[in-house]
């Protein structure tokens, strides 16, 4: 757990090895409830390498000064994210001509 938003990560070392390499993240909101979205890579044991690039959207609660996971949202593959972009910018697009 986190105090700040700046120190929550999804990186996770186990014995030593690092498992889950967190690449970048993109803070959406901040507050009691902040959402924040991670780009990662997970450790492939079979083939002790890193796979591709993952996504996922995160909401923390903030109870008792530490920030807490809530729920979260895996974006399951590069298609996915893809379309949720172009979904996304399509619907924003039809916002700003009304």
């Amino acid at each position: 757990m986190a105090e700040r938003i700046e120190d929550i990560t999804i990186t996770y070392e186990e014995d030593g090895r690092c498992l889950v390499q967190e690449l970048d993240k993109e803070v959406l909101s901040k507050g009691a409830w902040t959402t924040i979205l991670f780009r990662y890579r997970q450790l492939d044991t079979k083939l002790d390498d890193f796979g591709p690039e993952k996504y996922v959207i995160r909401r923390y609660r903030k109870i008792n000064g530490q920030y807490r996971s809530q729920s979260k949202f895996n974006i399951s593959s590069a298609k996915q994210a893809r379309q949720i972009v172009d979904t996304l910018s399509a619907w924003l697009q039809e916002a700003n001509t009304d």
